[in-house]
């Protein structure tokens, strides 16, 4: 049930997942064409919202969760900051002023490819609606979102979905299928507009495999040799240590290893909870990097924030 107005509002927002990604040749506007099957999994940031009365100024704070897994400094100015630009965009849309207080409480670590801090716009446009009840649908929270990040149209549905064009051709799927996987958190980022120089430097007449892609989204079932990348290669000619760590986690797991959209995160299949998480404990334990059991899941709705504080 979506809390009234006047209550605190707390919303998840996940992770997701590119299980496939293909990349085609820059536009003649600089970006890039893509074709990949995205999902969203239960690793989440927290953002906690309360309205503020009329007049008022927006209150932002971003933080790390107490249980993140790997930090690095929060350090961008607010102009950047993606769930400020969400709170901007959704003002000017409905042409008055919408003050609210937000805490953002981070475990999706920065530049790994996770679409964490787009994750956080599409949460902020979803609770927004939710806290000033605007009803705005999510056809037209996705042309906000389109506005912000490529990957927040997707995110503002979550779920499952082919993705195209520059992020803002969606074909939902509906929940997704159920994956396991473990997800660890190499040392280094990797900015994304590098990875894709890297990429236009690399590629040879690239071509996107938008049927290959779609044909492993319709597989009731996916396997660990199954996700592939396009930017993978580039992500790790950006950042070359992410290749001892892939060589390290495969020798470890006895499982391929793929990189998360543009990096540093990477991940492997599992055949079921179990599997992930006793993978995820063991190379934990005998790896120096941070790693995390997934699952796929549909997107968290907004809740009653005052409940979850207590609760904490």
């Amino acid at each position: 049930m979506i809390p009234c107005m006047s209550s605190p509002l707390f919303m998840q927002a996940p992770a997701k997942l590119n299980l496939a990604l293909s990349v085609g040749t820059t536009r003649p506007d600089g970006m890039h064409p893509i074709s990949s099957w995205m999902v969203t999994v239960d690793l989440f940031d927290d953002l906690h919202l309360e309205r503020l009365p009329e007049g008022n100024f927006s209150l932002f704070a971003t933080v790390w969760h107490r249980d993140a897994l790997r930090r690095s400094d929060i350090d961008w100015s607010i102009s950047k900051d993606l769930v400020n630009r969400a709170h901007d965009h959704l003002e000017a849309f409905v042409g008055r002023p919408l003050p609210v207080k937000v805490r953002v409480e981070k475990r999706i670590p920065i530049g790994g490819g996770l679409g964490g801090g787009s994750s956080d716009a599409a949460a902020m446009l979803r609770a927004m609606n939710a806290l000033f009840e605007l009803h705005i649908g999510d056809d037209d929270l996705r042309g906000l979102a389109a506005n912000i990040g490529s990957d927040v149209p997707f995110l503002v549905s979550g779920g499952s979905a082919l993705v195209g064009g520059t992020g803002g051709d969606i074909q939902l799927l509906g929940d997704p299928p159920e994956v396991h996987a473990v997800l660890f958190f190499p040392a280094v980022a990797c900015p994304t507009a590098d990875v894709y120089r890297q990429f236009d430097r690399s590629a040879k007449a690239p071509m996107l495999r938008s049927d290959a892609v779609a044909a492993l989204a319709s597989r009731p079932s996916i396997g660990p040799t199954d996700p592939f990348n396009d930017l993978a290669g580039p992500a790790m000619d950006i950042a070359p240590s992410i290749a001892d760590d892939m060589e390290e986690i495969g020798l470890l797991t006895e499982l391929p290893v793929h990189v998360c959209g543009s990096g540093s995160s990477l991940f492997v299949i599992c055949s079921d909870g179990m599997h992930a998480q006793a993978l995820a404990a063991h190379c934990e334990a005998k790896l120096a990097l941070p790693a995390v059991a997934v699952r796929t899941c549909a997107n968290p709705a907004p809740c009653d924030g005052a409940s979850v504080q207590r609760s904490l």
